[in-house]
């Protein structure tokens, strides 16, 4: 009777077991068909693409029909004929290499005049420029290639096949999850561009900005450093407000639906009023310090303002750990332990001058995790997110460390910041060369040339090249990521830096597939498979499923 009634329990119990499992498996599928759907936002990316590529080819047959006569007859096509006319002549007009070298300077005589003439050429192009035009063209541009990107990415996190590499070690329920979140922000995203895009558009078509610096100076009077200050105030609480629907719709709607986000509603606004009051009393004397140093120091004020900047990072490096982040976080010593040993171990190992250990309470505001390290000279400090002890062993959290201290022993702070001063050397000259061009202020009907407004004029001609440099940022940051996981593998932590890596791509619901231009723009960090495989993964294949 006893072993009859154990048969019994043995087959529900089984049977229990299929019916879970058929459950968890019917839960994946309605998942995946959630992720391959594509939705309204999807059906209008797709019409827009469609329809761009129809006029394009309409545009190209009316041209071909009508000719010349085109403009006349269509005066709104006027642009476009005069930009497919001109392309043609503008290629024919590149100089080849034997003309170029004519003009190679030979002597020290020559190569003054060549700089002499040069300079020439650029005050003639920068007095006769249309900035508007040039604004509104950049900043489309820049959109336009910035949401292909996007969508690109949302092709892939559309795709509910796993890479080869990962599926011994990524279950398809976590990878359909980390798609699905990826998903959810890219259409928040993309929402967020689009009206941001229209935003500027209409602030500088419609002349918004020196409306508001006319509104600025009633109030604060005639003394343009006064004014400028005040105009920061008036954009930094307009940009913030204008930001706070998108703010809290991806704390409360998109982390939350996730199950990252922990904020309350009153810690948020909290916090969002504390960064607004941070930004204006931080901002307000390094910007009134800025424009004192270039109506000061003449032609070469680059060179000043430079030395200021790079003087207010180093203070903030300095001042953001120890006095603005306590602001938002608490911090506490990591309590005596496995953990603290192990990492003290380590640190006395590689001669790091460790002086604090914190763990700090991130899971205050989200389940996300994070370790890093501070410090200057002999005063280094080590914080760890609480999160990442919930997430990780003891072992996992030293190789994690083990990584951090390796950027510190190969000095990719130090190049970091330095390409950033070269960054802003290069921002700084490029400067001096349009804040005395009066055509740039009235392009944009401002009267007289304040300093602040040309500022803000010229960082969206500056915005191209500074993509660029973002772009050879990011590859540098990569090339030092897969160094300091070198350097905590060679310290024999190898397979549990590989392993926490792995837990929290699934803990954050990384992307685990992303579009290689996309990572390639946007990442700082290498994606995870390309981590593995030069950590020596033995999982890691590189086929598709």
């Amino acid at each position: 009777m006893s072993d009859a009634k154990t048969e019994k329990a043995e087959k529900t119990s089984i049977a229990e077991g299929i019916v879970r499992a058929e459950a968890r498996d019917a839960a994946v599928d309605a998942q995946a068909r959630v992720v391959q759907q594509k939705g309204f936002l999807d059906d209008v990316i797709d019409g827009v693409q469609l329809g761009a590529m129809v006029i394009f080819f309409i545009c190209l047959v009316f041209v071909a029909i009508f000719g010349s006569s085109l403009p006349s007859i269509f005066p709104v096509t006027q642009p476009l004929y005069d930009a497919l006319v001109g392309l043609p002549q503008l290629l024919t007009q590149v100089p080849d290499i034997e003309t170029v070298l004519k003009y190679v300077p030979k002597s020290l005589d020559e190569a003054c005049e060549l700089r002499a003439s040069v300079s020439v050429w650029i005050a003639h192009v920068l007095h006769e420029l249309a900035y508007k035009q040039w604004v509104l063209g950049l900043s489309w541009a820049m959109y336009l290639w910035q949401t292909k990107l996007n969508i690109r990415q949302r092709d892939r996190l559309h795709d509910v096949r796993r890479p080869k590499g990962i599926a011994t070690f990524i279950s398809r329920q976590v990878y359909l999850e980390a798609n699905a979140y990826g998903l959810d922000k890219s259409s928040l995203l993309l929402v967020r561009d689009f009206i941001g895009q229209l935003q500027t558009t209409a602030i500088i078509a419609y002349d918004v900005v020196p409306w508001l610096w006319e509104q600025v100076g009633q109030v604060t009077g005639e003394n343009v450093l006064v004014q400028s200050v005040g105009f920061f105030v008036a954009a930094s609480v307009l940009s913030t407000v204008l930001g706070l629907p998108f703010d809290i719709y991806s704390t409360f709607v998109v982390e939350k639906k996730h199950g990252f986000n922990k904020q309350t509603m009153g810690l948020f606004w909290a916090d969002a009023l504390k960064s607004l009051l941070l930004v204006l009393a931080l901002g307000a004397p390094v910007l009134a310090g800025f424009l004192w140093v270039i109506e000061r120091t003449g032609e070469r004020f680059y060179l000043y303002a430079w030395a200021l900047m790079a003087g207010v990072q180093l203070l903030m490096i300095l001042i953001y750990p120890t006095v603005i982040q306590p602001m938002f976080n608490k911090f506490d010593p990591l309590p005596e332990g496995d953990l603290r040993e192990a990492i003290e171990a380590l640190a006395g190992r590689l001669e790091f001058p460790l002086k604090k250990l914190y763990v700090v309470d991130g899971s205050k505001r989200s389940s996300h995790s994070n370790a890093y390290v501070f410090g200057f000279f002999k005063a280094k400090r080590i914080v760890i997110y609480d999160t990442l002890i919930e997430q990780c062993t003891t072992d996992e959290i030293v190789a994690v460390v083990g990584h951090e201290l390796g950027h510190w022993k190969k000095s990719h702070t130090v190049r970091m910041l330095l390409m950033a001063q070269l960054q802003i050397l290069l921002i700084f000259y490029s400067f001096s060369c349009f804040v005395t061009e009066p055509h740039m202020y009235e392009s944009f009907g401002v009267e007289g040339m304040p300093v602040m407004l040309g500022f803000l004029f010229f960082q969206y001609l500056y915005e191209p090249l500074g993509m660029v440099l973002q772009f050879a940022t990011n590859v540098m940051s990569r090339i030092h990521e897969f160094q300091a996981d070198a350097f905590s593998r060679d310290l024999g932590y190898g397979e549990q830096l590989a392993s926490c890596l792995i837990k929290l791509q699934i803990e954050n619901k990384a992307t685990m597939n992303p579009d290689p231009l996309y990572s390639a723009f946007t990442y700082s960090h290498p994606p995870l498979v390309e981590r593995l495989d030069a950590l020596g993964n033995p999982h890691l294949a590189s086929k598709d499923e």
